[in-house]
């Protein structure tokens, strides 16, 4: 773009402001966090949110979220494992909960790359940042929310699929499921853009999806 004639020039501080966030709201904080609340499974999942979708929105890859979010959460698990706040024992089920909230939080990003262009970062941080305030808030006082409006939340989900597989290897399906739908529908959301009627699967995908998270866990 050119302005009175002469190229834009992007100033280095706006190139490195998403990469800050990532560092901060991806990593450091979810450090701090876990040391001083001696706990795991919301501030894992935080992270990996935060990272993979504010580093796929800066980039506007797919792939950089995904890479990112997969170190950020490698990482912050060794530390919860330093602290002895969860053990290693399933790591294959692990494994998987994490990989698949990555895919899910990068695809999120990757979307808001395009969708909301140049400052689809910002809209990741706004996401990250009310999902987190949700998750600290349950955290705190349980019964403050509802567990259906909790049920809404990508954030939430990757939590408990976390939570399950280091606790003792099992499985949170219906978690699971729910990561991997939503990351299969937010890709296919990006690939037709700008077409909009995609978004209508898009949110019938999430809803019907936080539906089945919600009925799981009332059964």
């Amino acid at each position: 773009m050119k302005l009175n004639g002469q190229p834009r020039v992007q100033r280095p501080s706006g190139r490195l402001l998403p990469w800050l966030a990532v560092l901060l709201a991806g990593m450091i904080a979810p450090g701090i966090a876990m040391v001083t609340l001696a706990a795991a499974g919301p501030i894992l999942a935080v992270g990996l949110m935060a990272a993979g979708m504010i580093a796929a929105a800066a980039a506007g890859r797919l792939r950089t979220g995904i890479v990112l979010a997969l170190l950020t959460g490698g990482g912050l698990m060794l530390l919860a494992r330093g602290l002895d706040l969860i053990t290693l024992s399933h790591p294959i089920p692990a494994a998987l909960a994490l990989g698949l909230a990555s895919l899910s939080f990068a695809a999120r990003g990757a979307l808001f790359s395009r969708s909301a262009a140049p400052r689809g970062w910002w809209v990741a941080v706004a996401v990250v940042a009310g999902e987190a305030a949700m998750l600290a808030t349950a955290s705190a006082w349980p019964d403050a929310l509802p567990y259906w409006l909790l049920a809404l939340l990508p954030a939430q989900w990757a939590s408990s699929a976390i939570e399950a597989a280091l606790a003792e290897g099992g499985m949170a399906a219906a978690e699971l499921i729910a990561l991997a739908g939503t990351a299969a529908a937010t890709m296919l959301v990006t690939r037709l853009l700008p077409r909009r009627w995609p978004y209508l699967i898009m949110f019938s995908t999430w809803l019907g999806l936080s539906a089945l998270v919600w009925l799981s866990a009332a059964g």
